[in-house]
């Protein structure tokens, strides 16, 4: 199973819509993970027409997300337990990969954003992954997203790019 993973979109405030990096990065993916801060629900309604999207809300994210989107999802996909956070719930003395590992601290996969920085680490052992933002770098060298392949194991990676390309 392929999924693509997005975080911190923060559509239209960083970007007018998704780049098309995005569209061919996810190219073929399975399910896509957003991990929060979207702003906008048209980027639900993008990402739907690449595959199915699993969303969680972030804090910038308006009301009207918030109520309708979770802010923590589990889920059990090819045989592993995944965890789907924004990063931002949780003691503020600890750092965004911490907080998420709080959440899902029993999970195989914690997929989270906030930090807009790129992350893939294995922590207590929980692979934490964090795809970065495809519009707003936050101090990371590049624009990124991930890609995450289920298989015998678990293999994370990040797409990196450079530059926001709207034209799609």
């Amino acid at each position: 199973m392929l999924l693509g993973v997005i975080s911190d979109t923060h559509i239209p405030v960083r970007a007018q819509k998704l780049p098309k990096q995005v569209f061919e990065a996810f190219d073929g993916v399975d399910l896509i993970l957003h991990a929060g801060d979207l702003v906008s629900e048209e980027v639900i309604l993008q990402l739907r027409a690449i595959a199915p999207v699993e969303a969680v809300a972030g804090n910038c994210d308006p009301l009207y997300l918030s109520e309708r989107l979770p802010r923590t999802r589990l889920l059990q996909l090819a045989g592993f337990s995944i965890g789907l956070t924004h990063g931002h719930i949780g003691s503020p003395e600890l750092s965004t990969p911490k907080r998420a590992l709080a959440l899902f601290e029993s999970s195989d996969l914690v997929v989270f954003g906030h930090s807009h920085r790129p992350y893939n680490n294995i922590v207590q052992g929980v692979h934490l992954f964090n795809p970065g933002s495809p519009t707003d770098r936050r101090g990371a060298p590049q624009h990124s997203v991930g890609l995450i392949k289920l298989g015998q194991e678990i293999i994370c990676q990040h797409i990196f790019f450079s530059g926001i390309d709207n034209a799609y």
